[in-house]
């Protein structure tokens, strides 16, 4: 856990955007608009991600395999389309168009190694609780869990389970496309890093309420019980996102800091760097470099022209 301490918590202290009445005459949308594109483009990214399970008429539960195939079908359309929302929100706002849409969502190389590896560590010792149950819930022995868990057979049968392959495989790669890779790069410019690792899960959470709809309609349970769970759901999605949120910056997919767990501060900043403010100025001052003073010398996240 040192390896969170130090410089990288810098990245969570980025303070929000001033506001420059100026912005108007610099030729893009101001701060303001900016902000309300990106909060706009984020909720249509979670209301698609949620109508596309809807656009199938079934009377069956949502745990039937064929409801879940037709289910597999719409997400994976809205989730290949929604890097699109990203270009467009970044042509409309003007923040980085010279910047690689991969880029931008994450997905590059450098650091592939530590931000695999360390992030699946952290996560195992956050689910080692859980797990510690199941194996003292467990009539048989570790090593014969372990042989039924490694059976090619075992792995067979789940491959063909579609409750399996929507719990383990589909959804979590599609929300995590959609809630962070999509998501974060349209918020942090306009929240800054630490509000948009807590503001990102809150569209994931919400995002779960549709549950609701599904639960009452069938009838599951209580009323009162199908709130409950559906608020500790909300809770427990909020907290997860915000840790993978978190995750996704601290080890350097992140654009605005291009840097690995192992890696020191960069010399160059990251395409996300130049905020809103940062554009202001740049339009009111032209391309005159400066000298960084205060905060800004000792990250070299904040610079008035680029480089």
């Amino acid at each position: 856990m040192a390896a969170l301490g130090g410089d990288g918590l810098r990245l969570l202290s980025v303070s929000r955007p001033e506001r420059q009445p100026e912005s108007a005459a610099l030729g893009g949308p101001g701060p303001g608009l900016c902000c309300w594109v990106s909060v706009f483009s984020c909720l249509s990214l979670a209301c698609s991600y949620v109508g596309s399970l809807y656009v199938w008429k079934s009377e069956l539960p949502r745990d039937h395999p064929a409801v879940i195939k037709r289910r597999f079908t719409s997400v994976l359309v809205v989730s290949s389309l929604s890097p699109l929302c990203v270009l467009l929100w970044r042509e409309l706002t003007g923040i980085q168009p010279g910047t690689s849409l991969l880029t931008l969502m994450g997905f590059r190389l450098e650091g592939i190694f530590p931000a695999a590896l360390l992030p699946l560590l952290l996560t195992m010792i956050l689910f080692l609780g859980p797990l510690m149950q199941l194996s003292m819930d467990c009539s048989c022995d570790l090593a014969d869990g372990l042989k039924v868990v490694l059976a090619p057979r075992s792995w067979a049968r789940c491959l063909t389970d579609m409750r399996w392959l929507r719990n383990q495989v589909i959804a979590p790669l599609t929300e995590e496309l959609v809630f962070r890779a999509c998501m974060l790069p349209m918020l942090a410019p306009c929240t800054g890093l630490g509000p948009a690792v807590f503001t990102c899960p809150l569209f994931f959470g919400v995002a779960h309420f549709h549950h609701i709809f599904e639960q009452l309609r069938f009838r599951q349970s209580s009323v009162g019980s199908i709130f409950l769970s559906a608020a500790f759901q909300f809770s427990y999605t909020a907290v997860f996102g915000a840790y993978t949120a978190f995750l996704f910056i601290r080890t350097g997919k992140w654009p605005g800091r291009s840097r690995s767990w192992t890696e020191g501060p960069p010399a160059q900043p990251g395409p996300l760097t130049h905020s809103f403010k940062q554009r202001a100025t740049v339009g009111l001052l032209g391309t005159a470099r400066r000298r960084p003073i205060g905060p800004e010398a000792e990250t070299g996240w904040l610079r008035s022209a680029p480089e």
